[in-house]
């Protein structure tokens, strides 16, 4: 299913969303300030180009008060309106029954866009 769900995805927008996400964090990774936020957004790209099969999970707090920091500046700064994007895609998802796997996926994505530090994908 993982295959197919994949190849749907891809081709019906999948791909156009990686690559947004792909070309911000090259934007952001210019500056040095920017690479942090730059990392996730590849995060982000790689779990939006192939979401089927691959889960995000918590790192168990290895990174500790320093990724408290930076979810907060993430949120303050545009985190929340691509985690309601992808929020409100998934419920439109969700309307037939044919599109519930893609809404999930849109939800998964909704938790990384929120608080993506600290997050790991497998």
């Amino acid at each position: 299913m993982s295959f197919f769900g994949n190849i749907v995805w891809i081709v019906f927008g999948g791909l156009l969303l990686s690559l947004g996400y792909l070309l911000l964090g090259v934007l952001y990774c210019c500056t040095i300030v920017g690479i942090p936020v730059g990392l996730q957004l590849f995060k982000m790209a790689s779990l939006s180009f192939l979401p089927f099969g691959h889960d995000v999970v918590d790192r168990n707090g290895q990174m500790g008060c320093w990724s408290l920091f930076l979810n907060i500046l993430w949120i303050v700064f545009g985190g929340i309106e691509m985690a309601l994007a992808h929020a409100m895609l998934g419920l439109l998802f969700c309307i037939t029954v044919v599109g519930i796997p893609f809404g999930l996926q849109h939800f998964k994505l909704a938790v990384l866009a929120m608080l993506p530090f600290g997050k790991e994908i497998r």
